[in-house]
């Protein structure tokens, strides 16, 4: 059967080039633009890279004459401001493009529908809304940082069937099968950077870099939470200088060992006066250093502590078909628990996939009131 060949084909595939960019933009969006003239393709463009040409700019650049008469599909709305490049608004308008459909607004202050009422002024023909709920799931993260300025916290776990992330002793490899592994490579390139707790740092000794053959990009910031300063210095995360290693702790900390992690590599961010690092603060400390989105692949503790505090935006979950047992197994999420059914945290809404033997659940969770 032949494509449809509409609005939604067109934003599609500005939609499945803006995702090819994820994780290289940074606190930018990622953007798709395709420029369409007499039924065909005169332009092609996509946002690279955090202050580099907005995915308008080489669309246009590739059509050349024929912008003029053409119409634009843009997954998320032209910017009409000046930051690091000029607004793209202007350009549309001045490459006389005809018409011009956008995904979903910007989210942005400084945009926030300005743009589509520019080019509506200036006679330019605009749809707003086609694969909207789409184009608001690829930019979710950006969405939260330029709104709050903290970043996008996304939690990744996986467990068997009876919610064990390890078994008794403490041994959890692997859980998940390889082909989900390969996914959190992938997950990780998607996010900035990566944060886990003292406690998996002492249990694994991870590197928690990219680096699975095929996943390629830049690495993401190691973050730690550790109150006590228990990291080592002679861990994994010191030794291959991909990217810089924040320890998140306290004022209350030991200074010969604050001395000793910041010779090996580390920088010392103090979250908080009491004896636990206070994750809000945290997380709003990581915001000012342009962190937009962290991927927490904790244990229980850190993960209970974010869910309980309120501040996780996504929830990924791989589940095994496998059945381990024991009591004193850690799970996924540990933390003082409800009494009531409907007191439950829900994800919604909610994302299932078979990845070979494993099932991927992802949702945003959402907590009663």
């Amino acid at each position: 059967m032949e494509p449809v060949i509409n609005d939604e084909f067109y934003m599609s595939l500005a939609l499945d080039m803006a995702q090819r960019a994820q994780g290289q933009t940074g606190i930018n969006p990622v953007v798709g633009c395709v420029l369409v003239k007499d039924g065909a393709v005169v332009g092609l463009g996509t946002h690279l890279q955090r202050g580099s040409g907005h995915a308008e700019v080489h669309a246009v650049r590739m059509a050349g004459d024929h912008a003029e008469g053409s119409t634009a599909y843009v997954t998320l709305e032209p910017c009409s401001h000046y930051g690091k490049t000029p607004p793209c608004c202007d350009l549309l308008i001045e490459s006389k493009v005809k018409r011009v459909v956008v995904a979903c607004e910007d989210p942005n202050p400084l945009v926030a529908g300005t743009g589509i009422g520019k080019l509506r002024q200036k006679g330019i023909e605009v749809k707003v809304g086609v694969l909207r709920d789409r184009a608001v799931r690829q930019n979710e993260k950006f969405a939260k940082f330029i709104t709050t300025g903290m970043p996008f916290v996304t939690i990744k776990t996986a467990s068997t069937l009876d919610g064990k992330i390890a078994t008794d002793s403490g041994d959890s490899k692997w859980i998940s099968n390889e082909e989900a592994r390969l996914q959190v490579h992938s997950l990780r390139h998607r996010h900035q950077a990566i944060m886990v707790g003292v406690g998996t740092i002492l249990t694994d000794d991870p590197s928690l870099t990219t680096r699975h053959d095929g996943v390629d990009g830049q690495q993401p910031v190691r973050v730690i939470v550790d109150s006590r300063l228990r990291t080592s210095p002679e861990a994994k995360v010191f030794k291959d200088g991909t990217s810089p290693v924040i320890i998140l702790t306290t004022k209350q900390v030991d200074p010969v060992k604050a001395k000793l992690l910041s010779e090996a590599g580390a920088n010392l961010v103090s979250c908080g006066s009491g004896t636990q690092v206070d994750l809000k603060s945290a997380l709003q400390q990581l915001g000012t250093m342009d962190i937009g989105s962290i991927l927490v692949e904790g244990g229980g503790a850190l993960n209970g502590s974010l869910l309980k505090e309120r501040l996780v935006d996504r929830i990924i979950m791989y589940l095994a078909p496998k059945i381990v047992g024991g009591n004193a197994a850690p799970a996924s999420f540990s933390f003082e628990g409800i009494h009531r059914m409907g007191d439950a945290v829900r994800l919604d809404p909610l994302e299932v996939e078979q990845v070979g033997d494993n099932v991927l659940i992802s949702g945003i969770p959402n907590w009663p009131e």
